[in-house]
C-alpha cells in the first residue's frame, strides 16, 4: 500500500494531472481544469479533494486494511454470489469506521471555508468519486464509483464521503476492475468536494469532443436535458442532441450540423440530500434545453479543453437555472473510439433480406448472437450466463457484472449515452437501445442476432444468420491517379464512411434525406396553413411540432442531412445533387397526392431541372437552395459543390443557374453564368444521363463547371427501355458498345474544356472493368458506392499489376 503524503486535503487549484495517484483521474483533471481555464473564461466550480492518502489513513486507523485482503482471498471471481457477498462485506467495514478526528477537523475546516468562498454557511456540494486508476485512456470506470449531489451541512457531508469511499467495493466497480485487470487493493479513493451548480432549475448533459460511435474527430456532440445529468444515464428520456463541426466552428462560423429534438419528459431536481423526479412540462418538452448560443459556447470550450489535453474528451456541463450560467463540471479522456487504431477498418457483413423483429438505436457497428435471456430487474442478474444476450427495460451500473458477459445487449428504453450504451461501446458488445418493445417482442431461450451495422439503426433478427467479419490494412490500401470518390445518401453512414480511402463525394444524394428525415411532400409544408385535408395536415402538425413555419422544417432538416456528409469529408468536395425524385416518389410522400398528377410513365416525365422551372413546384426548389445556402454559409461548408439532374438542354440549365442566383446561392459580378469567379461560388456540375447531354456537350460546359456521366439513366435512354421494367432488364448494360462510345464522347469533350468529368452511376461499383475503361479514357473520377470502393481499388490495382 502507498506511503501517506503529507497532506490528505488538496484544493483544485493545487491540483494538476500531474497527480492523478494523490486524487484520480476525475478530481485531477477538475484541478487542472480550474487551474489552466479559470481566467479564460471557462466556468469550472471550485471545491477541493481528499487524496488517496485520506484513503489510506481512514483504512489504517479503523485497521481494516487487513480484513479487506483477506476478504478478497476468499473472492471467487467466477461467481456472481461471491462478488455480491465480497462487496457487502468490505463496504460494511468502510461503512461502520469512524474519521480520525484529525483528518474529520481537516475535513470540515476546508468545507467552512469553501463555504466562504461562495458567502454561505453550508453551502451545497457534489461529492465526486474518483479512483486512482480512474479514467485513464484505456479505462473509463463510467458509473461504477458513485457521486452524491445536494449535500449540505457537516454532518452529511462526512456521511456522504464514507458512502464516496464504500463505494470503491460496490460489486459493479469489483467486476470492472476485474474485466480490466486492475488490482483491487492497490487501488485507492479520493473524493472531490465541489460546489452544487443549480442544473435542477436550468439543463445538464454530457459532450464528447468526436462522434462516439464511429470515432470522427471533427465533431462536438453535445447530449441536453432539463435538470440534473443523472437522467440521461438512466435512459429513460430521450436528450437533445447537438453536433456542432470543430474546423468551421474555429473559423468563426455557427456549424451546428445536427440539432435534434429530444424526448424529455422527465426530469431531476433536488430535494433534501438526493433527487426527486418530476415531469416536464407540456410546452418545455417542444423547447430544446440548450439555445443555440450555450451550444456553440460548450462546443468552444470542449476544444480548448482537448487541445489542452491532446486527447478526445467525454465532459459533463451543466447549466445554473439561477445564474443562467454554464460550468463544466468533469472532463475525462475518451476511451473506446479514440483509443482504436484506424489504420485497420472492419467491415462486419450480414446478408438478410428478411424483415428485423424489432429495431432500435445501434451502438457500435458489430454483430452479436446468441439465446436470449430476459432480466425483468437487477436482482436477477444472477440467472444470466455467459454468452446471452441480454434483454431488459434498461441497465445501470449495477448490472456490470453480467454486461461484460453478454454477447449483445437490447434495451426497451436508453439514447445512444445512456449506460448500456456507454459500457457496451467500451467493451466493444453489440447493443441495441430504445427497441420499446423488446422484453415484449423477443422471446427468451430464442436464438437472436443483433445486428448494428446499418447506421443507426440496430436491426434484431430471429435465428443464428451468417455474417462475415471483413478487415483491411488501409496502409495497404494502392492509391491512383484517378479520383476515387464515394457516392452516399444516407448521413448517419457518412462519418464511418469517410474512413474508407477516398477523394470526395461524388453524388451525395437528397433523396433519403426528403424520404427518410423529412418523410413530407416539400409543398405540402409551403403551403401547410391553406391544405384542406385535415388528415393529412394533422400527420404533418405532429411531425413538425417544434416548428411554427413548416417551411423551416424543410430547409433545417435538408440542410442538417447535407451537412453531416459534407463535414464527414471536409475539406474534400462533396458534390450535392439537387432532389431527383420522379412524380410517382414524390406521390408516396406525406401530402404528395395533393401535389402530384399520376404519370404513365416517370422515369421520363416531369423530373430534374423542368420541375425547379415549373412555377408550381419551384418554392420547393427554393427551399433546397435555402438548405444548400444555410449548409455553406452559416455552417462554413464551402467544400459543397452542386449538381443539376435531367437537365434536357442547355437553355433549361441556364434558367435553373439564372434561379439560383437569383435566390442568393450563386453570385456572379458581370450576370453572366460563365463568368462565376467569386470564391463564393460553389461550383455547379450538370448529369451527364441523356443523349442530348452529350450530343451538345459543349453548350452545356459553356454555363456548367463539368458533367457527372449518370450511367443508368444514359443506359436506358441510349437504348431506348424503361430501367424500371423487368421485361427488358437482361439488355439495360451499361457495358454495351454504344453507351460506351457515348461515355467517351463526354469525356473527350470534358477534358478539351479542362472540364470536370466524373461518373456516379452504378456501373464502375458493379463491374470492375468498366472502372478500367474509364480511366482508360481520362475520366476525372469515378465516384463508386462505398462497400465497392476498397474492393475496386484492389482489383484496379492487381490488374494494373499483371498488365505490365
Amino acid at each position: 500500500m502507498e506511503t501517506q503524503p503529507k497532506k490528505y486535503i488538496l484544493w483544485f487549484e493545487e491540483i494538476s494531472t500531474k497527480d492523478v495517484l494523490l486524487v484520480g483521474g476525475k478530481n485531477a483533471s477538475l484541478g487542472e481544469m480550474y487551474r489552466t481555464f479559470g481566467g479564460k473564461g471557462i466556468n469550472v466550480p471550485n471545491g477541493f479533494a481528499l487524496t488517496s492518502g485520506a484513503y489510506w489513513y481512514y483504512l489504517k486507523a479503523n485497521k481494516i486494511d487487513k480484513k479487506i485482503a483477506e476478504i478478497f482471498r476468499r473472492f471467487n471471481r467466477n461467481s456472481l454470489k461471491s462478488l455480491a457477498e465480497t462487496s457487502h462485506e468490505v463496504r460494511q467495514l468502510i461503512l461502520n469506521a469512524s474519521f480520525p478526528s484529525d483528518l474529520k477537523e481537516e475535513i470540515v475546516k476546508n468545507y467552512r471555508l469553501l463555504s466562504e468562498k461562495y458567502g454561505q454557511k453550508n453551502t451545497t456540494i457534489a461529492a465526486r468519486s474518483s479512483a486512482t486508476a480512474e479514467d485513464s485512456t484505456t479505462a473509463s470506470f463510467a458509473g461504477q464509483h458513485e457521486t452524491y449531489l445536494n449535500v449540505s451541512g457537516e454532518k452529511e457531508l462526512l456521511l456522504t464521503i464514507k458512502k464516496c469511499l464504500s463505494s470503491l467495493f460496490l460489486a459493479r466497480a469489483i467486476a470492472y476492475r476485474e474485466e480490466k485487470g486492475f488490482d483491487h487493493l492497490k487501488m485507492a479513493l479520493s473524493v472531490g468536494i465541489q460546489k452544487m451548480i443549480r442544473s435542477d432549475l436550468g439543463s445538464s448533459g454530457v459532450m464528447f469532443t468526436l462522434d462516439t460511435e464511429t470515432g470522427f474527430r471533427d465533431v462536438v456532440l453535445i447530449n441536453a436535458i432539463y435538470g440534473v445529468g443523472e437522467m440521461i444515464v438512466k435512459g429513460r428520456i430521450t436528450p437533445d442532441q447537438f453536433y456542432i463541426f470543430k474546423p468551421t466552428l474555429k473559423e468563426g462560423y455557427q456549424p451546428i450540423i445536427v440539432k435534434n429534438l429530444g424526448r424529455k419528459t422527465r426530469k431531476y431536481i433536488f430535494k433534501t440530500n438526493g433527487l426527486k423526479e418530476v415531469p416536464v412540462l407540456a410546452k418545455d418538452q417542444l423547447e430544446f434545453s440548450l439555445t443555440d448560443e450555450d451550444a456553440l459556447k460548450l462546443a468552444q470550450w470542449a476544444c480548448l479543453i482537448e487541445e489542452h489535453y491532446q486527447w478526445p474528451q467525454d465532459l459533463e456541463w451543466a447549466r445554473d437555472g439561477e445564474s443562467g450560467e454554464l460550468f463544466i463540471v468533469q472532463s475525462r479522456p475518451e476511451t473506446v473510439e479514440s483509443a482504436k487504431k484506424k489504420q485497420v477498418y472492419e467491415e462486419y457483413v450480414l446478408e438478410m433480406t428478411k424483415e428485423p423483429l424489432i429495431t432500435g438505436i445501434a451502438i457500435g457497428s458489430k454483430i452479436g448472437q446468441g439465446r436470449v435471456k430476459i432480466i425483468p430487474d437487477v436482482s436477477k442478474i444472477s440467472q444470466f450466463k455467459k454468452g446471452e444476450v441480454l434483454v431488459t427495460k434498461m441497465t445501470d451500473p449495477d448490472w456490470m457484472p453480467i454486461i461484460r458477459i453478454a454477447s449483445a445487449i437490447v434495451t426497451d428504453e436508453g439514447s445512444r449515452t445512456c449506460h448500456a450504451a456507454i459500457v457496451s461501446r467500451e467493451l466493444g458488445i453489440p447493443c441495441v437501445v430504445g427497441t420499446k418493445e423488446g422484453t415484449r417482442v423477443i422471446k427468451s431461450g430464442k436464438m437472436i442476432t443483433v445486428d448494428c451495422t446499418q447506421g443507426l439503426e440496430g436491426r434484431i433478427y430471429s435465428g443464428k444468420i451468417p455474417f462475415e467479419i471483413k478487415k483491411y490494412d488501409l496502409g495497404n490500401i494502392p492509391k491512383l491517379t484517378t479520383k476515387v470518390m464515394v457516392n452516399i445518401g444516407v448521413p448517419e453512414t457518412a462519418f464511418k464512411t469517410s474512413f474508407i480511402p477516398n477523394d470526395g463525394v461524388g453524388l451525395a444524394r437528397e433523396e433519403f434525406i426528403i424520404a427518410e428525415k423529412i418523410r413530407v411532400h416539400p409543398l405540402a409544408l409551403y403551403h401547410f396553413t391553406k391544405l384542406k385535408d385535415k388528415a393529412i395536415k394533422k400527420q404533418i402538425a405532429e411531425l413538425t411540432i417544434e416548428h411554427r413555419d413548416k417551411r423551416d422544417y424543410f430547409i433545417k432538416e435538408l440542410a442538417e442531412g447535407i451537412a453531416q456528409i459534407a463535414a464527414a469529408f471536409y475539406p474534400k468536395e462533396v458534390i450535392v445533387r439537387f432532389s431527383d425524385f420522379k412524380s410517382s416518389e414524390y406521390r408516396s410522400l406525406i401530402g404528395g397526392s395533393l401535389f402530384e398528377q399520376i404519370e404513365a410513365n416517370p422515369m421520363i416525365g416531369f423530373r430534374g431541372a423542368c420541375r425547379y422551372l415549373d412555377k408550381n413546384f419551384q418554392p420547393a426548389f427554393l427551399m433546397e437552395c435555402a438548405a444548400i445556402k444555410r449548409a455553406r454559409e452559416i455552417f462554413g461548408l464551402k467544400n459543397i459543390s452542386l449538381m443539376v439532374p435531367f437537365c434536357r438542354t442547355p437553355e433549361e440549365g441556364e434558367l435553373v443557374l439564372k434561379l439560383m442566383q437569383d435566390n442568393g446561392l450563386l453570385i456572379s459580378e458581370n450576370q453572366r453564368f460563365d463568368q462565376r469567379q467569386s470564391a463564393d461560388n460553389p461550383k455547379v456540375y450538370v448529369m451527364a444521363e441523356i443523349p442530348s447531354n452529350i450530343i451538345l456537350a459543349e453548350q452545356f460546359l459553356k454555363i456548367f463547371d463539368g458533367m457527372s456521366i449518370g450511367s443508368n439513366d444514359l443506359t436506358q435512354l441510349v437504348l431506348g427501355l424503361d430501367r424500371d421494367s423487368g421485361l427488358v432488364a437482361s439488355v439495360g448494360d451499361e457495358r454495351n458498345e454504344a453507351v460506351k462510345q457515348m461515355i467517351s464522347e463526354v469525356i473527350e469533350e470534358c477534358r478539351k474544356q479542362n472540364k470536370y468529368i466524373g461518373i456516379c452511376g452504378e456501373a464502375p461499383s458493379t463491374y470492375p472493368e468498366f472502372a478500367e475503361f474509364l480511366i482508360e479514357e481520362g475520366i476525372s473520377s469515378i465516384s463508386l458506392n462505398p462497400a465497392s470502393v476498397i474492393k475496386t481499388l484492389l482489383k484496379l490495382a492487381e490488374n494494373k499489376s499483371a498488365a505490365s
